[in-house]
């Protein structure tokens, strides 16, 4: 490692499982890079569900992952571990991490990091990795879309239902959302959204047969699942693929799974943080391939709802439990 960087760092680490108070500043050594990994100094980092779960207890990291919190960062790399190939030092980088995102820096393997896009900034940068590695796998590769089908997501203002609606949209295909609030509906229409329904006073069964004249869904994102799951079911098209990421609404629910078969249904789901690194290697190529050219030409971008500083992490995770966020929340080292 370079003589400039330190040997200790800012990082957030958990006191004990519970609240956003148990989030508190440390002091942790600055990780080395092993063969094959890369050194990037954090500029910002994502919250994301997934660390609320791991804050509480539920959400345990993946072994020989960092117990620090944050799967997502963007920055500057400062320094190389053998064998890396693909980046330089100072290249501007986003990743997706097991672990480790909340601190001033992490480390990487370099085949899970994506060059920055020109013209976003280290924040926007930041908001890309979860996001769009999970909606691309997801979406894109198990669901299937194709142009001209419609996908229905659930929790449409979230990250991953912002970069659903534009990812969709970008590549010819018509998005439903679901969302808490009018308010929150009319952000997802002018994000791109074709049609937006507010889950606390209409039926989002009713209204996605109704906008698709009866045929229904034919990719429906959620990340519910307690009686979404048969409501799912009844408002899939034929031959209709769900693809399950979350269980906001719980895990355990009595189905009637006829619809499944006389529908002829698919439905999968998949985590992204337990995948090997070649796995989560394969998603960063596609889109590198698909998506880099779409976010350089302007035609999306991550929706960035708020900032907050890395010490302020507590924050943030209020912010992400309250879900009054539409896009994604961001913490900043500097």
């Amino acid at each position: 490692m370079a003589a400039d960087i330190p040997q200790t760092m800012l990082a957030i680490g958990i006191k004990e499982p519970g609240g956003p108070d148990v989030l508190v500043s440390e002091t942790r050594p600055v990780p080395v890079p092993a063969r094959g990994e890369i050194l990037v100094q954090v500029k910002a980092a994502g919250v994301n569900r997934p660390d609320v779960l791991q804050r509480k207890g539920g959400y345990p990291p993946p072994k020989g992952a960092s117990d620090i919190l944050g799967l997502e960062i963007s920055g500057e790399i400062i320094a190389l571990g053998e064998g890396v190939s693909r980046y330089h030092m100072g290249d501007r980088v986003c990743a997706l991490v097991p672990g480790g995102g909340y601190a001033e820096y992490c480390v990487v393997h370099e085949s899970n990091a994506l060059p920055v896009p020109e013209g976003l900034s280290s924040v926007e940068a930041a908001g890309i990795p979860e996001t769009f590695f999970t909606v691309w796998t997801n979406v894109f590769d198990r669901g299937a879309l194709k142009p001209d089908e419609t996908l229905l997501v659930h929790g449409g203002t979230s990250g991953i239902g912002t970069t659903a609606i534009m990812l969709a949209k970008a590549f010819g295909s018509r998005v439903i959302i679901t969302a808490g609030s009018d308010e929150k509906c009319k952000a997802a229409i002018k994000i791109g959204a074709d049609h937006a329904i507010n889950y606390r006073t209409q039926d989002f069964v009713a209204e996605t047969l109704a906008f698709t004249g009866g045929t229904g869904a034919n990719v429906i994102l959620d990340m519910v699942g307690g009686d979404y799951i048969s409501k799912n079911y009844a408002a899939a098209a034929r031959d209709g693929r769900i693809v399950q990421i979350a269980f906001q609404g719980g895990s355990k629910v009595e189905v009637d799974f006829i619809p499944l078969m006389l529908k002829r249904l698919t439905h999968t789901g998949s985590t992204l943080r337990p995948r090997s690194v070649e796995e989560k290697s394969l998603i960063a190529r596609a889109l590198e391939v698909k998506v880099l050219p779409l976010l350089a030409q302007g035609r999306c971008k991550p929706v960035i709802h708020a900032t907050f500083p890395l010490r302020e992490a507590a924050e943030a995770h209020r912010m992400m439990e309250s879900s009054a966020h539409t896009g994604k929340i961001i913490l900043v080292t500097e």
